[in-house]
């Protein structure tokens, strides 16, 4: 059934009342820095799984992991049990709760400010603002450059116009209402991703005939890899590339364990963790953040794979001939359109939507608090200014350009290997530390900051100089040292996580063996149990500014 364009813009002009609405209602809880910072500590369990999981969901998963599975097939979905096992499960039942309650002993209101609280050091809070705020924004880019792709593809916008247009939208609230606004829009859009999601599984099994033929049409397809990929060791799409392959490798380093470990270690996420007021409800999001994840990147995955037995029947190609260039970010949107009834692309549009804007408002809110509270605030001006709001939210515009310029001049294909770099990135930089700081007493100053320093430079090192994916487009070894890459053969595609994790983390325990440990007292606050039935409150920090009736 055909759409006209009126109708699509009324469902846009709904959709965004809705949205503003319901941020809106998270604006006028926010009667301080912790409501606009830290969501005020009392979001309820399904909000806050809902938050969580729409943050991390986003276009870079649909858009860009979907396309990629078109292209190396169903193994992806291994990364689905990852980020289900560490993502949610790990993540709220063992990380979540200690993090809440350290961060409540400490008066930490940010990821940053919570492990340099942890480890009393200044330097450790503005390195990490600076890490999130410098390479965040090439993650968020990648978001957003999934929701223009959608757009220009299914609307007919142009890019760039795209681009502005989505991006004024969530700057809008983001800036206005703070992180409670960002999760109660989160969780609305969450469940119109699920309905969309839900239906689209529905809809292309019916399309391909059932579950089974579908299936059955793509092992069948294997004799129609084409021969570069066969080379990197693909052998089919319902098979795991070679073992031990560039394929493989790809997959298993940089996919599967990059994204679906590195989920620990993301500031925007981690944040959540403190916005619950106890223990039970991070354990009672555990229902719902792990059918979400399933439901979202599960659906995803499998049709992105299944779009070439889609494309291979209608058109005699598969998807990768179907895209120009072989683009596997247009791959997604080019099945959407081509393949589903125009209703339902036009509400899928705004599913769409919905993942890219709830993501990318928490990577907005992330960087710019990263950068406005704890990289000027509280480490430049050791905590003297008392405009926290106001320096936040210039933050918050200065890393939503930087975004924005990096969305114009990334090359395509770019959505998973971004996405992967930074969550990488991540891994090797705040993973060590961020276990020691909740479950090893006998870290040091001194080897958390180490470890910090050491698994980011080792991590940036590899992705320049040896990882190929990232060393050979950039060029700087090419133009240092007159060669591609400095090392080869396998080499070139083990991912960074696989070598700076370790080196941090062997990094963190030898230093924080050589050196003075915290004193006993600052261990027992910090580590100091809250039982549930006990009234947690933190007292203001002076430092903190309260926002009046304007928002100011």
């Amino acid at each position: 059934m055909a759409i006209s364009t009126s109708t699509l813009i009324l469902f846009v002009i709904i959709y965004l009342t809705a949205t503003f609405y319901v941020a809106y209602l998270g604006y006028r809880k926010n009667s301080q820095t912790e409501g606009y910072m830290l969501a005020g500590r009392g979001v309820h369990p399904a909000i806050m799984a809902l938050s969580y999981g729409a943050a991390f969901i986003s276009t870079s998963a649909i858009i860009g992991f979907g396309g990629v599975a078109a292209s190396i097939g169903m193994g992806l979905l291994w990364l689905v049990f990852m980020n289900i096992f560490f993502g949610i499960f790990i993540a709220f039942v063992i990380f979540g709760p200690r993090t809440r309650r350290m961060g409540l002993n400490l008066g930490a209101i940010t990821y940053p400010e919570f492990i340099g609280k942890r480890f009393q050091s200044r330097f450790i809070q503005a390195f990490s603002g600076l890490l999130i705020g410098i390479f965040m924004p090439l993650y968020a880019a990648s978001v957003i450059i999934g929701a223009g792709r959608f757009l220009e593809t299914t609307l007919g916008v142009n890019y760039n116009i795209a681009l502005i247009i989505f991006t004024i939208i969530i700057a809008s609230y983001v800036l206005k209402g703070g992180l409670l606004s960002v999760m109660y829009v989160d969780a609305m859009q969450a469940v119109l991703m699920l309905l969309g999601m839900g239906f689209l599984l529905v809809f292309t099994y019916v399309k391909l005939g059932g579950v089974v033929e579908a299936h059955q049409a793509l092992t069948s397809m294997a004799n129609l890899v084409p021969q570069a990929l066969i080379d990197r060791g693909h052998q089919g799409w319902t098979s795991m590339p070679a073992s031990g392959s560039p394929l493989w490798w790809t997959m298993i380093s940089t996919l599967i364990l990059g994204v679906g470990i590195g989920v620990l270690a993301q500031p925007q996420l981690a944040v959540r963790f403190m916005t619950v007021k106890d223990d039970r409800s991070l354990k009672r999001a555990v229902a719902v953040g792990g059918p979400f994840i399933l439901i979202m990147a599960g659906v995803a995955y499998v049709v992105g794979a299944l779009s070439n037995v889609y494309f291979y029947r209608t058109t005699g190609m598969i998807s990768l001939q179907v895209v120009p260039d072989g683009n596997t970010d247009l791959i997604m949107p080019t099945f959407l359109n081509h393949a589903m009834p125009e209703m339902f692309v036009a509400l899928f549009m705004l599913s769409l939507l919905a993942a890219a804007m709830s993501t990318a408002a928490a990577q907005f809110h992330t960087m710019g608090t990263a950068i406005g509270y704890d990289v000027y605030q509280q480490s430049l001006m050791k905590g003297k200014s008392s405009a926290t709001v106001h320096v936040t939210r210039l933050g918050i515009a200065f890393t939503i350009l930087a975004a924005v310029f990096l969305a114009y001049i990334l090359p395509g294909s770019i959505i998973a290997r971004a996405t992967a770099m930074f969550m990488g990135l991540c891994t090797s930089a705040f993973l060590p530390l961020f276990i020691g700081a909740l479950f090893w007493k006998r870290t040091t100053k001194a080897g958390a900051t180490t470890s910090l320093v050491i698994g980011s430079l080792s991590s940036l090192f590899w992705l320049t100089f040896v990882h190929a994916s990232e060393a050979v487009p950039l060029g700087i070894c090419q133009a240092i040292f007159g060669k591609a890459t400095l090392l080869s053969g396998t080499w070139t595609v083990v991912d960074p996580i696989l070598i700076a994790t370790p080196i941090s983390i062997l990094t963190l325990i030898a230093v924080s063996l050589m050196t003075p440990q915290f004193s006993p007292d600052f261990l027992n606050k910090a580590f100091r149990l809250r039982f549930e039935d006990e009234e947690e409150e933190v007292p203001e920090p002076a430092s903190h500014n309260t926002i009046d009736s304007t928002g100011v």
